[in-house]
Parts: C-alpha cells; sequence; structure tokens
C-alpha cells in the first residue's frame, strides 16, 4: 500500500486528472465544484502537465470546447455541477452521438428554484438519457479511482463513449479523507495513450454529427443504445483490471451484509456509507437487513442488480430526486420497471429523501427501513418533510 496523505476530495479529483496527462481542460467554475477547476488550472499553469486549460464564458461553452477538442484527438476533461450540467444538457446528447470520450466529474447539487447550493442527485437525473456512462462515487479514494478509470473505459475502441462520474457536492467534494494516489508510472501502465478512431484535422477533413434524414436517424439511435448497453462488458474488465493492479475492485452492484437479507436498502452515492452504519446497527439488533449499492447507473446494470435483490422480501429505494408528477423517483422507477414481470421481486419502498443538502443520519435510514417493513404493497414518501 502506498502512502496515505490527507487532502480535500474535490483537489484530489484534479490530481487524479493530472495523472492522466489529459491535453485539454475546460471547465467553468460552479460551487461545489469550483475547486477542482481552480486547482486544475493551477496544475497546468504551473506546467505540472502539458495541457492547455479553456477560459470559458459558460458550461455550455465548455462542454462544447472539450467535444471540439476531443473530436480533434485530445484527452479532454471537465466537470460541473447543477445548474452548470443543466446549461450543458444542449450538447451532451451531441457528444455521445458523436461517440467522444469526454470525461466529466459532476459535483452534485440541487438545482433552481429556489436556489439550493446544497448536495442532491436533481442535477445528473434529468441526463439520464443522454447517451453517457453514468457512475456515483462513494469516498474520496473512489473518486481518484474512478477519474482514472474513466478515461481508460471512455477511450476504449469498444467503448468511445462519454463518462459523468457523480460526486456528492460537498457531503464528499468538501471532505478531508486519507487517500492513498497511484504512482504516474503505475498510472501510465494502466491507461495508454489515447488512439482515436478519427479526428479532425484541416489535412484530412472529415465530418462528424452529420444530419439524418428520417429514414436513417432510427438507426443512428440505435446503435447509440447498443454501444451504451454493450459497455457494461467493457466496465467490469477495465474494474477487475484495476483491482489486480491495486487491490481495490469496483462492480456495477455491490453488497453489503446483503445475502440472506430480507430487507435491502439501495443508495447511491456518498450516503452508502451511512447507510452501511445503519444496517451494522440493525443487525445488532437481530433484523435481517442489508445493503445494496448502484456504483453504475448507465447503463443500468439490471442483471446484477437482479441478484443482488434475489430472495428479499422488501427493497426500500433511496432516491435523492424528484419525478415530479410520476410515480416516485428515478431510481426506483426505473428498478421496477424492469422488475414488473419478475413475480418473485420484492416489494419496492421509495423514499424521496435527502433533498438540497438535508443530513439522513444513521438513525433515519433505521426508522425508514423499520416503516418500510410495515407496509403491504409499493409506494413511495417524502421523507422528513415537515407538514
Amino acid at each position: 500500500m502506498g502512502k496515505r496523505i490527507g487532502m480535500e476530495v474535490g483537489i484530489a479529483a484534479a490530481e487524479a486528472v493530472a495523472l492522466c496527462n489529459i491535453d485539454v481542460a475546460a471547465v467553468y467554475p460552479i460551487t461545489p465544484q469550483s475547486h477542482i477547476a481552480e486547482h486544475m488550472a493551477d496544475i497546468i499553469h504551473d506546467g505540472r502537465i502539458d495541457a492547455e486549460f479553456i477560459t470559458v464564458e459558460s458550461e455550455h461553452s465548455s462542454i462544447s470546447a472539450c467535444a471540439g477538442a476531443s473530436a480533434a484527438g485530445a484527452r479532454v476533461y471537465t466537470a460541473t455541477s447543477s445548474q452548470g450540467l443543466m446549461l450543458m444538457h444542449e450538447i451532451l446528447p451531441i457528444v455521445s452521438a458523436m461517440r467522444l470520450p469526454v470525461v466529466m466529474g459532476n459535483a452534485n447539487r440541487a438545482i433552481s428554484g429556489p436556489l439550493n447550493i446544497w448536495n442532491d442527485h436533481t442535477d445528473i437525473m434529468p441526463q439520464r438519457d443522454s447517451g453517457w456512462i453514468c457512475m456515483f462515487a462513494e469516498n474520496g479514494q473512489e473518486v481518484i479511482d474512478m477519474t482514472i478509470q474513466s478515461f481508460k473505459i471512455a477511450e476504449h475502441p469498444d467503448v468511445m463513449l462519454p463518462i459523468v462520474l457523480n460526486i456528492d457536492g460537498f457531503q464528499l467534494t468538501h471532505m478531508i479523507e486519507p487517500l492513498e494516489f497511484p504512482t504516474q508510472a503505475q498510472v501510465r501502465k494502466f491507461l495508454p495513450p489515447r488512439k482515436p478512431f478519427v479526428t479532425l484535422h484541416p489535412d484530412n477533413p472529415i465530418s462528424m454529427g452529420c444530419f439524418n434524414m428520417p429514414d436513417i436517424f432510427a438507426e443512428s439511435m440505435k446503435v447509440k443504445e447498443t454501444a451504451l448497453r454493450n459497455s457494461k462488458k467493457t466496465i467490469v474488465r477495465i474494474w477487475k483490471e484495476w483491482g489486480k493492479m491495486f487491490g481495490r475492485y469496483y462492480r456495477p452492484v455491490e453488497t453489503y451484509k446483503a445475502k440472506g437479507a430480507k430487507t435491502l436498502i439501495l443508495t447511491m452515492g456518498s450516503m452508502g456509507e451511512t447507510a452501511s452504519i445503519a444496517v451494522d446497527e440493525m443487525r445488532k439488533k437481530g433484523a435481517s437487513v442489508g445493503l445494496v449499492k448502484m456504483r453504475l447507473w448507465r447503463p443500468l446494470p439490471i442483471e446484477e442488480l437482479r441478484a443482488a435483490i434475489k430472495g428479499a422480501k422488501t427493497l426500500i429505494v433511496m432516491d435523492r430526486a424528484v419525478s415530479f408528477g410520476g410515480a416516485g423517483g428515478p431510481v426506483a422507477t426505473d428498478i421496477k420497471s424492469y422488475l414488473y414481470q419478475d413475480t418473485s421481486r420484492p416489494k419496492v419502498v421509495n423514499y424521496i429523501m435527502g433533498l438540497g443538502g438535508r443530513d439522513v443520519a444513521v438513525d433515519d435510514f433505521i426508522a425508514m427501513t423499520e416503516k418500510a417493513t410495515k407496509k403491504k404493497e409499493d409506494t413511495f414518501e417524502f421523507y422528513g418533510v415537515r407538514e
């Protein structure tokens, strides 16, 4: 094991990007992502890596600059949060359709209005169908590891898709944790130089993202869907490779004390660690409770999820976003749709919780679990909302 150092996670994210020897960063600062942008600018200004930092006037410009740089063959990084990600929305499907392996760090934050700068997942959920690979980190070490992994996954010739790594704002980005960085030599061994399939160059003109008439547009969308769905095989393979090199293994769906549990809690992001403590407390009292953590959100790892929840009577899905006017939170709605025809599936209880940075403590997870086990059918509710 290498030497551990204390560092803020947002700063560590920029350091991990630097280890990947990117060519271009185009990042517009926004709370709580700004520390990534600022430290990335410092690294490039100080000459620690040979890269260009593009100063842009908005997040729309930053993702547009990243698209152009990636199309020209550069290894590219950007980061954003909340309204910044919403401003990028117009360009996100274009980046994935053009098969550009841009890597983005998203410091998850509530979207307006009303104005709120704290953490939930309402910024990433509207981007669910943009065609990007979407992952969630649980702690600072995972942010380092998954940032480096993201470049290898995105640039793999069997994938060639952009990736967004979700890093819970403040609750993770601003935490100081003991972290272990791989050496530059180790990253070079793991992450080869980018070899793009095609590039934009004035000496060899090509076009990307061409106009599609109705008679071929559906086929283009099917190709994009197939590519995203098939990327899971490469993601799993690269995560195994990382595990063999560094001893830290990653999986699309991970579990904690879930085997044989009658009740399972499902989380995404940093709340998994709090939920695991709640599981320990409930286990001490004899409750048959376990935890399921979804690390990969898109492509949705339905086979792994089915295996993880097999035999459970109740699945409690924790959503940190609202699908207004729908049948629950976006995560729970997706999961229920995939389990619809499974006659042995568990009852799905969905809590909308932790919105706008509201604390969800160990006791809250215990209270939600105890309440969920008494419900007779699928349901959803806002947890902890004052009447």
